[in-house]
């Protein structure tokens, strides 16, 4: 069997000294898009956060592998080169900074390039296109005044633009109406393919309707407590998460 293009084992998480995760064991394959579901405070954007290095968590146990290698002490900037992709719930505003310039930054610094404006624009150019991102978009600055979707949309472009091994989702859905979800949606669906990994953090089954996953795992007071295929999504939006609480 191949490795996989994520493999997080026994992982063990505090925040300021309080165990969040204890003991998640997930692996993300080539081809895969896997829906990682559960409730509000279960520790799905803990997860999101130390796969990406922030300091604020401290890994007490385990190993986050991406292709193989341990990122457990890598920086962040290292994790995206190594082919890591995070996009955030709540991306940050950065008033009088292009799309296009923050998009370029990224992409020299993942790829150990230095493209000028005119170089990188045409890579930029091609991704907006595939995603149907109007060209006026990379004029504006990041995030100031942008709509829900719009956020969204520059998480899937910066993906685009990137173009990681295996891109961590949080919550792509949170806050947006149905049109947004399905804009948000079809970039995923333009991205993942045989070569990709895809890893979707939700509580909510309705993105899954546009993205359909190959694995769903359930997650609740910080550990995987149930796998499945794509039916299991069905069946917490019928009957939530009650039935899957770990026995007291």
């Amino acid at each position: 069997m191949t490795t996989p293009e994520l493999e997080i084992k026994d992982l063990h998480v505090t925040v300021d000294g309080k165990p969040i995760l204890k003991g998640v064991d997930l692996v993300v394959r080539k081809g895969d898009v896997h829906a990682l579901m559960g409730p509000n405070g279960s520790g799905k954007s803990t997860l999101s956060y130390t796969l990406m290095g922030h300091p604020k968590y401290e890994i007490t146990r385990g190993d986050i592998l991406v292709k193989g290698e341990s990122i457990k002490g890598l920086a962040p900037d290292e994790r995206a080169r190594a082919g890591l992709f995070l996009a955030f719930q709540y991306p940050m505003t950065i008033p009088g900074v292009t799309v296009q310039n923050f998009l370029r930054a990224a992409y020299n610094g993942a790829k150990k390039k230095d493209l000028t404006p005119l170089e990188f624009n045409m890579v930029l150019i091609e991704k907006m296109k595939k995603l149907g991102v109007e060209p006026a978009f990379a004029r504006r600055y990041v995030n100031d005044g942008f709509s829900g979707g719009e956020k969204k949309r520059l998480e899937i472009l910066q993906m685009a633009v990137l173009d990681p091994t295996v891109a961590v989702l949080d919550e792509p859905d949170s806050g947006l109406d149905i049109d947004a979800v399905r804009v948000v949606a079809d970039g995923i669906n333009t991205f993942r393919g045989p070569d990709k990994g895809v890893l979707i953090i939700t509580h909510y089954q309705r993105i899954l309707n546009y993205v359909k996953p190959t694995h769903v795992s359930v997650f609740m007071e910080g550990r995987v407590v149930k796998e499945g295929g794509p039916e299991l999504a069905f069946l917490l939006e019928e009957r939530g998460y009650d039935w899957l609480k770990p026995a007291a």
